[in-house]
C-alpha cells in the first residue's frame, strides 16, 4: 500500500481535489442523469464538477507558487484556503454552491490558529460538522433528502469515530451512504423518478475521495442495508468498481475506483447522462413595456411551477448588505444559495425576473462573473415510471457574449444563453464552450457581438463542433447587432436559414457607442484628451466631443443621414437620464417614421450603445 498522510496537511488536500475530480468526472454524465430536483435540469454533475474543478486549479496554482521558492513548504491553511476560494469562485448551479460553502466551513476549521489541534481525526470530525451547519445555514430554505442530509448524516458519523483521518472519512462516507439511500423516501419527485438525490450522491463522490485520500484505497460502493458497524465499509471492489452487493453499480466504473450506492439510476439512465441548462424555447424580445418578457420566460415556469431562470454571480459586498440581499432575492424567487463570506459571496438563485435579480446584487455590491441561464421546457424525467429517459436535447440555441447585466437580462429573456463580457476582462474560448454545452442543444448560434472576439469565438466554435454540437459563428461586432439577429431567430425554420436571416440582419445593423476617453489619443476624429467624450461608429472614432448628450445626438444624426426605420438605443448607467428622452425627441421630431427602442444594459462599459436598423 502507498504511504497515506495520517493527519491534514497540504499534500492531503491536493491529493483530495484530485481524487474528487477523477471521480466526479467519471460519474457527471450519471449524476446528471438522476437530477430531478430542485429542477430537473439534468446538469448537477457537470455542476459540481466545475466547481471541483476550480477548486483544483486554485490549489496547482498554490503549489506552483511555493515550488518556485526552494525549500519552501505549502502550509496547510493556505492549501485548504485556496480550495475553498476556488470553489467559491468556479461554484456551478444549486449543488456546486452548497459545495463551496462545504468547503469553506472546512476550510474555517483546518485553518484556525494552533492548526496542529486541528488536523487529526477529530479535526476532521469538527470541520465536516461545521462544513455541514454553514452549508445548511447558506440555504434560505433546507430540505430534507437533499446533498444538506446526506452532508449531515456524514457530520453526524464522523463524531461517532475514534482514531485517525482515515478511520473518520470512513465513516463519514458510511454515514453519507446511508442517508444517499434514504432520500429516495424523503422526496416526492425523487421517489417518483426512483432515483437519489444527486447532489447528495456527488457529495458521496467527494467524501469517498477523501477517504481514499488517507486510506490509500477506494471505499467499496455503499448500498442499503450495509453499515453496521464505525466504518461501514466491507468487502473490496471487483474490477468493475463493485463490490459484494447486489445490483451495486461503481460510481466511476473502474477498477479500484470510488463506489456509490446501487440502484441509484432510472432503468435506461446509466451511461446515457447529459449536461448544461434547456435550451431556447422561443425568441421573442421583450416589448418596451415588459409584456414580451413575461411572454419569453412564462413558457418554463408555467408548465411545472418553477422559476424560468437560474442566475449565478460573485458579489463584492459587506455582511450587512449581503443580509438585506437574502431578504431581497428570497421574495423574487426560490433555491436562494447565498455562500461565502469575508468581502466576497457567490450568489445563486432560481427566478422568474432574472433583471431583478441582478439588479439586486448591484444594489448590495459589485456582481460580476454573472451567468443567466434559461431553464426552457421539459425536464430530465418526462413521462411515468422509473424507466423514463432522461432529457433530451433542444434543437437549436443561441449563445451570446454580453457587455452588461442588462442585457444579460434582456438576452436571457428573449431564450438566450449568455456569457457576461467584463471590462478588460473579455470571456476566454473555455467560456465560451461551456455555454454552449449550458444551452444543451444540438444546433447552437453563436453571438460573439465583440469583434475582437471573433478568434476567440471561432476556437470556441471548433471545439464545440468536436464535441459533435452543429455551430454557427455569425460575426456580430456590437451587442445591438446581436439583438437584431436574435430578434429574427425562428428555431422552427432549417437551420441554414435561421442562421441567414440572423446575419442577415445583424449586418444591416449600424451600430455605435459613446464612451469617454481614458487617455490622450489620435483619432480618425482628430486628437482627443482624458475626459473627451468620444463617439465610435462602426468601431471608428467620429465624433469627439465635451458632452455626452450632444455626442450622442451627433453622432445618431450621422447614422440617421444614410436612412434607418428603427434605432435601438442601450443605455448604461453612468449615462445622464435625461439622454433617452432627448435623443427619443430628435428622432421624433428630425425622423419620419422612424421607431425608437430603449434598453438598459447596466454597467455594460460604454455610455450609451446605438443601433439603427
Amino acid at each position: 500500500m502507498p504511504q497515506v498522510p495520517q493527519t491534514f496537511d497540504a499534500l492531503a488536500v491536493r491529493t483530495w481535489c484530485g481524487l474528487a475530480l477523477q471521480a466526479l468526472g467519471r460519474a457527471r454524465e450519471e449524476i446528471d442523469a438522476i437530477n430531478v430536483y430542485p429542477v430537473a435540469d439534468g446538469d448537477t454533475g457537470t455542476n459540481l464538477y466545475l466547481t471541483v474543478e476550480s477548486a483544483a486549479a486554485a490549489v496547482e496554482a498554490l503549489f506552483a507558487g511555493y515550488e518556485t521558492v526552494a525549500g519552501s513548504t505549502v502550509p496547510l491553511a493556505d492549501a485548504i484556503r485556496a480550495m475553498a476560494h476556488g470553489a467559491l469562485i468556479g461554484a456551478r448551479g444549486n449543488s456546486g454552491t452548497i459545495l463551496a460553502q462545504l468547503l469553506r466551513g472546512m476550510a474555517q476549521v483546518l485553518a484556525a490558529d494552533g492548526e496542529t489541534a486541528h488536523t487529526d481525526g477529530r479535526g476532521l470530525s469538527l470541520a465536516l460538522r461545521n462544513a455541514a451547519d454553514s452549508a445548511r445555514g447558506a440555504v434560505a430554505h433546507p430540505v430534507e433528502g437533499t446533498v444538506l442530509t446526506v452532508a449531515s448524516a456524514a457530520a453526524d458519523a464522523a463524531r461517532g469515530a475514534e482514531g485517525d483521518c482515515g478511520t473518520v472519512a470512513l465513516a463519514a462516507y458510511a454515514g453519507a451512504g446511508t442517508a444517499l439511500t434514504a432520500t429516495t423516501g424523503q422526496l416526492d419527485v425523487l421517489e417518483h423518478a426512483g432515483v437519489v438525490d444527486a447532489g447528495g450522491r456527488g457529495l458521496l463522490a467527494v467524501l469517498a475521495a477523501l477517504a481514499e485520500t488517507f486510506t490509500g484505497e477506494a471505499p467499496r460502493p455503499y448500498g442499503p442495508g450495509e453499515g453496521s458497524g464505525a466504518s461501514g465499509i466491507s468487502g473490496t471492489p471487483d474490477a468493475t468498481g463493485s463490490a459484494d452487493v447486489p445490483g451495486a453499480t461503481g460510481l466511476l466504473g473502474e477498477t479500484g475506483t470510488v463506489g456509490t450506492p446501487p440502484d441509484v439510476l432510472p432503468a435506461g439512465a446509466r451511461g446515457s447522462g447529459t449536461e448544461g441548462a434547456p435550451g431556447v424555447a422561443g425568441p421573442r424580445l421583450p416589448d418596451r413595456d415588459g409584456s414580451g418578457a413575461e411572454a419569453a420566460c412564462g413558457d418554463a415556469s408555467a408548465e411545472d411551477g418553477h422559476p424560468a431562470f437560474e442566475v449565478i454571480y460573485l458579489l463584492d459586498a459587506e455582511d450587512t448588505a449581503v443580509d438585506r440581499l437574502r431578504d431581497r432575492l428570497d421574495a423574487l424567487g426560490d433555491s436562494l444559495v447565498v455562500v461565502g463570506g469575508d468581502g466576497l459571496w457567490n450568489v445563486h438563485v432560481h427566478v422568474d425576473d432574472a433583471g431583478a435579480a441582478v439588479e439586486a446584487g448591484v444594489e448590495a455590491g459589485r456582481p460580476h462573473r454573472i451567468r443567466i441561464t434559461h431553464f426552457g421546457l421539459g425536464d430530465a424525467h418526462t413521462g411515468a415510471g422509473a424507466g423514463r429517459p432522461p432529457r433530451e436535447r433542444a434543437q437549436r440555441a443561441v449563445v451570446a457574449v454580453v457587455p452588461g447585466e442588462g442585457l444579460a437580462g434582456l438576452y436571457a429573456e428573449a431564450g438566450a444563453t449568455t456569457v457576461l463580457a467584463r471590462p478588460d476582462e473579455p470571456p476566454a474560448s473555455g467560456e465560451l464552450v461551456e455555454a454552449v454545452r449550458r444551452a444543451h442543444a444540438r444546433e447552437v448560434v453563436l453571438l460573439p457581438n465583440d469583434a475582437d472576439l471573433r478568434h476567440t469565438a471561432a476556437a470556441a466554435a471548433e471545439q464545440a463542433r468536436a464535441e459533435g454540437v452543429r455551430v454557427a459563428l455569425i460575426p456580430t461586432r456590437s451587442a445591438v447587432q446581436g439583438i437584431a439577429a436574435l430578434a429574427v431567430h425562428e428555431p422552427g425554420r432549417r437551420f441554414d436559414e435561421d442562421v441567414v436571416a440572423m446575419t442577415s440582419a445583424a449586418g444591416a445593423t449600424r451600430y455605435a457607442e459613446v464612451a469617454v476617453a481614458e487617455r490622450q489619443s489620435w483619432t480618425m476624429a482628430g486628437i482627443c484628451q482624458a475626459g473627451d467624450v468620444l463617439g465610435l461608429i462602426d468601431g471608428d472614432v467620429a465624433v469627439i466631443g465635451t458632452d455626452v448628450t450632444a455626442t450622442a445626438e451627433a453622432v445618431l444624426d450621422r447614422m440617421l443621414s444614410a436612412g434607418g426605420e428603427m434605432v435601438t438605443l442601450v443605455l448604461g448607467d453612468e449615462a445622464p437620464e435625461s439622454i433617452t428622452a432627448h435623443l427619443e425627441t430628435r428622432v421624433r421630431e428630425a425622423y419620419l417614421a422612424v421607431d425608437t427602442v430603449v434598453y438598459r444594459g447596466g454597467r455594460q462599459g460604454a455610455l450609451l450603445l446605438i443601433g439603427v436598423e
